[in-house]
């Protein structure tokens, strides 16, 4: 059976990573996967939080008597392997990173404040079964906001200008691999970039399941200022801003 290699970017984020861990593996439907979290240089206990969650998940009487996740291993001599890198600060360097370490023949990036739905491996496999090289599920904020509300609703339509990295990408490796991967000359923009790269191949499919995406930074920004924002960046790409010019209007404008 394929193996997804499912890549976490993580930065200072002690506080929820944990959360995120459980999740997956508790919505798993198979267990031949993997899990790499690369950090970008944390300042915070994510290295450590991260460090004693893997040492209790390999001691897996342990874990599964504290998390309830004991029928994850029922039936089954397969272990889910949780791995944990660093890297350079930057979140196109650290997806990159991931997939150079990755095992699996399928890529799944994910946002770490971002939480597939259950059976989230499988509705993957469903989509290469079928043919699809790469894609994404819909998105739902957890917030009820009438503009994230709005957002959330065109993430079911198969538009470029509807994407986004909250919406997590999987890609068969092969397929990541022959387009080089993420960009790394952006700091921002970096997901929609490598997306658009995949329409302009006609490769890119939608799983009518939503993930949930945090609305944290919406509340940090205001979230009418921060969505004109963010629609502002989307116009200056598609006029031809660079790289650099981006990530200065987002400095300035955007909450880090």
């Amino acid at each position: 059976m394929s193996k997804i290699s499912i890549i976490i970017p993580i930065f200072n984020e002690a506080e929820t990573i944990i959360s995120l861990l459980e999740t997956l593996l508790v919505r798993m439907k198979y267990t031949q996967h993997e899990i790499l979290l690369i950090d970008g240089g944390s300042s915070d206990k994510t290295v450590a939080t991260v460090t004693n969650f893997i040492g209790e998940f390999h001691n897996q009487q342990h874990f599964s008597k504290k998390r309830c996740v004991d029928t994850l291993f029922e039936n089954t001599t397969e272990t889910i392997e949780i791995q944990l890198f660093q890297s350079e600060k930057g979140r196109a360097k650290q997806m990159n990173f991931g997939a150079q370490k990755a095992t699996g023949n399928i890529l799944y990036f994910l946002h770490a404040d971002t939480f597939p739905p259950k059976y989230f491996d499988d509705f993957i496999l469903q989509k290469i079964n079928e043919g699809h090289q790469a894609g994404c599920f819909r998105m739902r904020f957890n917030s009820y906001h009438p503009v994230l509300l709005v957002s959330q609703f065109f993430t079911r339509f198969n538009y470029s200008w509807c994407r986004g990295g909250d919406q997590s990408l999987f890609i068969e490796t092969s397929l990541f691999q022959s387009l080089a991967g993420f960009d790394e000359n952006y700091i921002i923009y970096e997901d929609c970039e490598f997306i658009n790269r995949l329409y302009e191949k006609n490769e890119f499919t939608i799983i009518p399941k939503s993930v949930q995406t945090s609305a944290r930074k919406y509340k940090v920004n205001g979230t009418w200022k921060l969505q004109y924002h963010f629609a502002v960046i989307h116009i200056k790409k598609s006029k031809g801003a660079t790289p650099e010019e981006l990530y200065a209007y987002y400095k300035k404008y955007v909450s880090r």
